[in-house]
């Protein structure tokens, strides 16, 4: 799977989202969309993500940029999700990873031997014009939505 680089066009895809929208990247031009793809709901490093994203969203929105979230877990699993940890952000549900898979972050993984296939924890600043500004692969959860916001803080 071919990695995303700046400067290129946003892949633009439609997904449901846990508000019971759907959100396409092109319904946000105008406006900075930091995109985190993360593996599964309420595990230990995704819910450590979404927390400090949570704890930052005053920061991230006066950076002016809108977060959301992506993985493929349903839509009643990212309601659950959103409410008991108080989420403020968009969840999308990507089941069949379409959108993963345009960003090059549905990758096979390793865990104690077996191979199967999963997403590999990301984030995409994508700037007003619909154009990636960042692509980070392979990110860490602890201290990952600070980092975004000294990117943020760099434009």
């Amino acid at each position: 799977m071919a990695r995303l680089t700046p400067g290129v066009p946003a892949p633009d895809i439609r997904l449901n989202a846990d508000d019971g929208s759907t959100v396409a990247l092109s319904d946000l031009r105008g406006q900075r969309v930091v995109v985190y793809f993360y593996p599964k709901d309420d595990t230990s490093g995704c819910t450590t993500q979404a927390c400090e994203f949570r704890d930052h969203a005053t920061d991230f929105d006066d950076a002016g940029a809108r977060v959301i979230g992506v993985s493929p877990d349903s839509i009643p699993s990212h309601i659950k999700f959103r409410d008991k940890h108080g989420l403020p952000f968009t969840l999308l549900s990507d089941p069949d990873h379409v959108m993963a898979e345009a960003y090059g972050v549905w990758v096979e993984k390793s865990m104690y031997g077996r191979k199967y296939m999963g997403i590999e924890r990301s984030t995409f600043v994508i700037g007003p014009d619909g154009v990636l500004e960042h692509a980070l692969y392979k990110v860490k959860p602890a201290g990952h939505a600070g980092s975004i916001l000294d990117v943020l803080g760099s434009q």
